[in-house]
């Protein structure tokens, strides 16, 4: 059985929130496995070739300054299928819509700040993983 490696990164509301250990059990619980962790402060720099895509966009400054704004814990997710599959763990990007049993859905919520905090980021193929998790690790 082929497997795949996926970025997923827990964004600063969910470490703040000490939801680390419940995102692990789900992604766990759904069959991957974890085989790269580390809790790191990230830069702007990083974030800046992480999300170098979106450079322009109205929502850039205020994702990065989120994104800046605490610790990140950046996982290397392993499992057949675990792009697709983690994503739909992860549930909708906006939490107010995202379907119950879903990450976001049971987990997150609208602040009403400047951009949506979502708790998880997850890689959308196999290039973005694969760049991704060599930026991370």
């Amino acid at each position: 059985m082929m497997t795949e490696k996926t970025l997923v990164l827990l964004k600063p509301d969910a470490v703040r929130r000490n939801l680390i250990g419940q995102i692990i059990l789900r992604c766990e619980s759904k069959g991957y496995s974890v085989s790269r962790l580390k809790k790191v402060t990230p830069t702007r720099e990083l974030l800046g070739e992480h999300y170098a895509e979106h450079d322009g966009k109205s929502f850039y400054e205020p994702l990065l300054e989120f994104m800046l704004s605490g610790e990140i814990v950046a996982i290397e997710l392993e499992g057949h299928r675990v792009i697709e599959g983690f994503r739909s763990l992860a549930g909708s990007t906006e939490p107010t819509m995202a379907a119950p049993g879903t990450i976001r859905g049971d987990l997150g919520r609208d602040w009403g700040t400047k951009v949506v905090q979502n708790l998880v980021h997850g890689s959308d193929s196999i290039e973005s993983a694969q760049r991704e998790l060599e930026l991370w690790f």
